[in-house]
């Protein structure tokens, strides 16, 4: 025998419930933003009725504040604010779907949407320009100290190598030169115009890398 199909039992409070945009921002200087719109969806097979609650229902008007949406089909709810004043401004109210089925009473879910007066579209832009400039400031700064230490280290300053090599090309400069015959120094000491030219190069090189490392250090100070 054939048996009816029953439809499971449906929790109350636990029905996801659809609706766009969950935010709503009125504009005291733009009344275009006066006048908003709730889409609610019912994704689900059987028709749903619904009811729109405000906390503070006098600053609003709801058009068709309460209704059914058939399945598998949407329906849009206009909310006007009529109480644009200065005193209301950055004041966060709160609308609540509700939703249950046509034979019963009992709210199968509900969605909460939040509603704000703000007094500029051209402020709030101002604002979230300047929110996102701190927040790249603020990664900037992060990846500066992250990074800089290592950076510094590894270029703040000639290697020994370099300052060995400047010393020792320091010394040979300062040797005389093979056939001064006045010098009090050792024969086998005496350097020959060649070798000089060879030590005068290496150290021009040596302090060819001790400024470029300084450079390095300073840029990263600095920048």
């Amino acid at each position: 025998m054939h048996q009816q199909k029953r439809q499971p039992e449906l929790v109350e409070g636990n029905l996801p419930v659809f609706v766009f945009p969950t935010e709503l921002i009125f504009y005291a200087d733009d009344q275009s933003t006066h006048k908003q719109v709730l889409t609610l969806y019912n994704p689900y097979e059987f028709a749903l009725k619904f009811k729109v609650l405000c906390t503070t229902p006098n600053k609003y008007v709801v058009v068709d504040a309460a209704g059914a949406v058939k399945p598998q089909c949407c329906v849009d709810i206009v909310i006007r604010h009529r109480d644009v004043r200065s005193c209301h401004y950055g004041v966060t109210d709160k609308f609540r779907l509700q939703v249950s089925e046509q034979s019963q009473r009992k709210a199968l879910g509900r969605k909460e949407v939040v509603a704000t007066l703000l007094p500029s579209a051209k402020e709030q832009q101002k604002e979230e320009e300047e929110k996102r400039i701190k927040e790249h400031l603020t990664e900037s700064l992060f990846f500066e100290q992250s990074f800089q230490p290592e950076n510094r280290t590894v270029s703040s300053g000639p290697s020994l190598l370099t300052v060995f090599l400047g010393v020792v090309c320091i010394a040979a400069l300062m040797l005389p030169t093979l056939g001064d015959v006045e010098s009090l120094v050792p024969l086998y000491l005496h350097l020959s115009v060649n070798q000089k030219l060879v030590a005068g190069f290496i150290f021009g090189k040596c302090l060819e890398d001790a400024f470029g490392s300084y450079v390095w250090a300073q840029r990263w100070r600095w920048c």
